[in-house]
């Protein structure tokens, strides 16, 4: 796919002088000639030349930054185009995204591993080595916000995420810190507006790490990542523990951000503490003003339009994660091993609710779990071998504990890989009483001749009145009531609010009333 031309320095006979990118006007006619209208083709040809210059031992050491950088910065725009598709495609194709996801995880891979050949040279007592030493400043950011990319690409996918990334971009701090160019600005990538230094790079993954992502989906991990980085000259990092720390690394260490629970059991020069500060305040006000109706300022630019009802659950996200005291757990866990039949979405769900068909009906596609702790909010599952790709933050679920004849109905919310086959997921409970009907729209124009609606009545822990409904995608609407009948009887549903929205369905609250 991404190594088409990978073993292109083997041609070239490991001699610099034959490399097709050895000189300035080379160079200049392979980019020239970089396809600007097919991102998959652009994408493939500037990684073939990347990992080109790895098998050429001889090309001009005092140019191997330059070339490098120059094919980074034609590369950005194509990966800018294909992260949209991966992040704003509602429905891809597991193998569709499984592509975009190796195109891009696999260019930021060779990308920080060519900058890091460009840091070995640091040192050296020749032309090469005074060379590096000049651009130490840029190269240090770029590798370091090239490593860091690989952690969101890796999030992307809920984990893992190699921890010798950590010591990687450790690495690349200490010897811009020594050389004493951590903090100097540079341009951004790829002709992007703005400046950042290699210590504001490690601090937004810093942040990043701290924001605990995997309850999010992609495109809200990539706006968090986003305002994180819109809000990062107010958090702290330091040398020294304050009051207020709430995250440690040791950049000399292959080892993610810990958070701060006590003090390490060593006190090392390479230790680095880190702490919202006034982001916190700043995320916790814009939240407060998009919630109150407002519009997110000009100034702050994501990279496109989004709704406040898309902001606002990722600014409640970091207000609650990069806060001065974290998020403890809401309820006691309890450590058990039970197994649960699961099915996943609304109409599977409709089924087993439904005493139409009964409490376990032959024909539907029945995963087993294992069920590792439950708290009074939900549990924690073990797979041991992950399902398709309707697996994900969001997903619906209905569960039936081994052994019993009661389903329940759940959430995803918290979804990590320990490995290709194996993940761990957090399952908030909906409802342990939920029952199946049939909504008609009650509007004057379409009542009677509106199509009925499959959803599920949610019985348990809802406020005097009211009842939660779940329902198909897009069909909640403020302005129009539900009517439905259960056991004989006929109900008016009135629509209050809507919980929750996902591309698959929707929650919302409705008071409920006997009809006429």
């Amino acid at each position: 796919m991404l190594n088409s031309i990978a073993g292109l320095g083997g041609l070239f006979g490991n001699k610099g002088e034959g490399h097709p990118l050895a000189t300035a006007r080379q160079l200049k006619a392979v980019i020239d000639a970089v396809p600007r209208d097919n991102a998959f083709k652009a994408l493939d040809e500037v990684l073939g030349w990347i990992e080109s210059l790895r098998g050429a031992d001889e090309f001009p050491a005092e140019r191997l930054f330059e070339t490098v950088r120059q094919l980074d910065d034609v590369a950005q725009p194509h990966l800018r185009r294909l992260a949209r598709e991966y992040l704003h495609t509602a429905r891809l194709t597991r193998s569709d995204e499984k592509r975009l996801w190796a195109i891009n995880h696999g260019f930021w891979l060779q990308l920080a591993q060519a900058y890091e050949r460009c840091l070995d040279l640091l040192g050296q007592k020749d032309k090469a080595g005074e060379a590096i030493k000049q651009v130490l400043p840029l190269l240090a950011t770029r590798l370091i916000g090239a490593l860091a990319a690989l952690i969101k690409w890796d999030q992307f996918h809920y984990g893992p995420s190699e921890v010798q990334v950590w010591q990687r971009m450790g690495q690349a701090l200490l010897l811009a810190e020594g050389n004493g160019v951590a903090t100097k600005s540079v341009p951004n990538q790829g002709m992007q507006p703005g400046m950042s230094h290699a210590q504001g790079e490690f601090i937004k993954a810093v942040a990043f790490q701290a924001a605990s992502m995997d309850s999010l989906l992609p495109l809200e991990i990539e706006l968090a990542e986003r305002l994180i980085e819109k809000f990062l000259p107010s958090f702290v990092f330091s040398s020294q523990s304050q009051i207020d720390s709430v995250y440690w690394v040791d950049l000399a260490a292959a080892q993610a951000p810990q958070r701060l629970a006590r003090m390490p059991a060593e006190a090392r020069p390479t230790q680095r503490f880190f702490k919202p500060a006034q982001a916190h305040a700043q995320f916790k006000a814009l939240l407060a003003e998009l919630e109150q109706g407002g519009e997110l300022s000009p100034e702050i630019a994501l990279g496109g339009q989004f709704p406040p009802r898309v902001l606002i659950p990722v600014l409640q996200h970091l207000v609650a994660y990069l806060a001065p005291v974290p998020p403890q757990r809401s309820h006691d866990r309890h450590r058990v091993k039970h197994r649960i039949s699961v099915l996943n979405g609304l109409i599977n769900a409709f089924v087993v609710f439904s005493s139409e068909f009964g409490g376990r009906p032959a024909g539907l596609q029945i995963e087993s779990w294992v069920v590792e702790n439950v708290s009074r909010g939900g549990f924690g599952a073990l797979l041991s071998n992950i399902p398709g790709e309707w697996l994900k933050v969001g997903a619906l679920l209905a569960m039936q504990p081994e052994g019993g004849d009661n389903w329940l109905l759940g959430i995803v919310r918290r979804y990590h890989r320990e490995s290709e086959l194996e993940a761990r997921i957090g399952i908030q409970t909906l409802a342990t009483k939920a029952v199946a009907i049939e909504c008609r729209p009650r509007t004057s124009s379409s009542y009677g001749a509106a199509a009925t609606l499959p959803a599920l009545l949610v019985r348990d822990g809802n406020q005097a009145g009211e009842v939660r409904v779940v329902l198909p995608a897009n069909s909640f609407d403020l302005r129009e009531s539900l009517d439905y009948q259960l056991d004989g009887q006929r109900f008016l549903l009135s629509p209050v609010e809507l919980l929750e929205q996902t591309v698959d369905y929707e929650v919302a609250r409705y008071r409920q009333l006997v009809a006429d």
